[in-house]
């Protein structure tokens, strides 16, 4: 199954973009050994309406636009499930095994996700209740994809 990110806000060139990098390079190189494929990372700039629910119409549109036919749509959002990492692990696992070939993890612009994106997602999760800046957050969840596939594949990365 092949994973994308997809961000509203571009990541500079600085130690947040290189630390993501890295944790995305990591599970590009250890995925395809448990069916696991890094796709891309599609940034978007942040909608410049002047309206809150019109930016987020805006972006959710621009994230329809990328998501391939049939994707799985996982969102992340401070209201949605917090998972601990092997139960990360299992959700992504799940999908891929009931042979979804297409996965997109959404970080929404700074007024949040477009409550329409909420009806067409497959998951909702939080990664805590604190609230996170997002150069931050695409470091978090790039961390917890090539911390899934060591989870998965049995690797002594996760300890518990």
């Amino acid at each position: 199954m092949r994973i994308g990110l997809f961000a509203v806000g571009r990541l500079k060139a600085g130690p947040e973009k290189e630390l993501a990098s890295r944790y995305l390079d990591r599970f590009a190189k250890a995925g395809p050994a448990v069916s696991l494929e890094f796709s891309r990372v599609t940034e978007v700039n942040e909608s410049r309406a002047s309206a809150a629910d019109t930016r987020k119409r805006e972006e959710a549109g621009l994230l329809d636009k990328s998501l391939p036919e049939g994707s799985v749509l996982i969102l992340l959002d401070e209201r949605g499930k917090a998972l601990d990492s092997p139960a990360f692990a299992n959700l992504i696992g799940k999908f891929r095994d009931q042979g979804k070939r297409e996965m997109m993890i959404a970080i929404g612009g700074a007024d949040g996700l477009d409550p329409a994106l909420y009806d067409r997602a497959d998951a909702v999760i939080n990664l805590g209740s604190m609230t996170w800046p997002h150069q931050l957050v695409r470091i978090l969840i790039a961390e917890q994809l090539y911390r899934a596939v060591t989870i998965l594949s049995g690797h002594p990365y996760h300890r518990v």
